[in-house]
């Protein structure tokens, strides 16, 4: 058994050496997605957290993180460039085991002082580390609590309530657990070698082994994730608290459509008396054909051109809103929906005004999308260029998709 006396080390070394127990295979969380030390809450493993705040603390030095003999390439991915930073050991069969263990993987480095935390409590914070350090002495250990604040009944044999505990002075413990390093690898030798294995936690065998240790404030955001939902709700909790770029798209698309002699035209999907007609394999709907360009745009699928050329003659006289429906088909194949949709028609004649509202319901229909997500408008070309001449009709399309996911970094 080593003896705290035999290293004046103590006080040389005034980095803290950390050993961070990772070993369990948390039955109670589920194994679904593995033990919950590597299952991902918002976007990253449980145990990268933890590294994560131990390795950016000024005043810690060597981390010892004890892993179970499967979970070698778990933690190497899940530490990534930081395993290089710290010493993996094999765990025991116990939290305990682990911990003495990871204690006895520390000794050639000597800290004078050592932290042992749980790597399920993920949402520890720079400023618990901090005061449990400060509260560590030279034969004085400290743990972090927080009050206990639930009514707490105990239980008979016959599952009643026997009897209501106080619970004045009770106080529900916390990791990570500061110690003098010699002392507290000497009581875990000595239980060790007598046998006693039943201790919950290291401040526990402090107590036995008669090392004062120092309440020091927790906090209420340092939780241990214990079951299933607990990892849920960690998940929610980082989710909601990362930055998201979500994956909003727009697409633009352009068609112009000379006049010939006829005796109508077709504008987003309205037949409008005129004394002349549009020119086009198909209906030459100048306003849908640009739609369907941009909404092809908002998922890289090419134009109306590469699904429907115009030397195929099965699309001679077709109506556009096949176009339409089929660019909105590829779109939600894709995931994505339909957010917006507004089309500019540039023309000195028809008038469009009178049937705006038919070709929004005539557009609402083909995409499946609200009204007000619609917005269709017409201009004049001040009578310049082929537009001002009454030669044809242009069209502006836009299109706003939302795609699942986030845009990439």
């Amino acid at each position: 058994m080593t003896d705290a006396s035999e290293n004046p080390a103590d006080a040389a070394n005034d980095k803290v050496g950390v050993v961070i127990v990772a070993a369990g295979r948390g039955a109670r969380a589920g194994q679904v997605h593995g033990p919950k030390q590597y299952q991902s809450i918002g976007g990253r493993a449980v145990i990268t957290r933890t590294l994560d705040t131990f390795l950016a603390h000024p005043r810690v030095g060597q981390v010892v993180v004890a892993i179970h003999a499967d979970d070698r390439d778990l933690f190497r991915k899940a530490a990534g460039a930081k395993a290089d930073r710290v010493i993996a050991i094999t765990g025991g069969d116990s939290r305990q085991a682990s911990v003495r263990l990871g204690l006895l993987a520390l000794r050639d480095h000597a800290p004078g002082r050592v932290l042992i935390h749980d790597a399920v409590r993920p949402f520890v914070d720079g400023g618990l580390i901090e005061r449990t350090i400060e509260a560590i002495g030279e034969r004085q250990g400290a743990l972090p609590t927080l009050p206990v604040a639930d009514t707490l009944k105990r239980q008979s044999a016959a599952g009643m309530i026997e009897e209501t505990v106080s619970r004045n002075g009770l106080h529900a413990a916390q990791t990570p657990q500061g110690f003098p390093f010699w002392p507290i690898l000497a009581a875990h030798e000595k239980a060790h070698q007598l046998g006693k294995t039943d201790f919950t936690d290291d401040a526990a065998i402090a107590e036995w082994a008669h090392i004062p240790v120092k309440i020091v404030p927790g906090s209420p955001d340092n939780v241990k994730l214990t079951w299933a939902r607990d990892i849920a709700m960690a998940d929610q909790r980082l989710s909601g608290e990362r930055q998201h770029f979500p994956d909003i798209r727009t697409g633009n698309g352009y068609d112009v459509h000379a006049f010939e002699p006829g005796d109508h035209v077709t504008l987003c999907g309205v037949v409008i008396p005129h004394d002349k007609k549009l020119s086009g394999h198909s209906d030459a709907d100048v306003g849908l054909h640009a739609l369907t360009d941009a909404l092809l745009a908002t998922c890289g699928a090419g134009d109306i051109g590469t699904h429907f050329p115009p030397s195929d003659p099965q699309w001679k006289g077709a109506a556009s809103r096949i176009f339409v429906e089929h660019a909105a088909k590829l779109v939600r194949e894709r995931g994505g929906r339909i957010a917006n949709a507004d089309i500019t028609l540039i023309c000195e004649a028809p008038r469009v005004g009178p049937h705006r509202e038919a070709m929004t319901a005539a557009l609402a229909s083909m995409l499946g999308i609200a009204w007000e997500r619609i917005s269709i408008k017409a201009t004049t070309n001040e009578k310049l260029g082929f537009v001002g001449r009454e030669e044809g009709i242009a069209a502006i399309a836009t299109a706003s998709v939302v795609f699942p996911g986030e845009v990439p970094a």
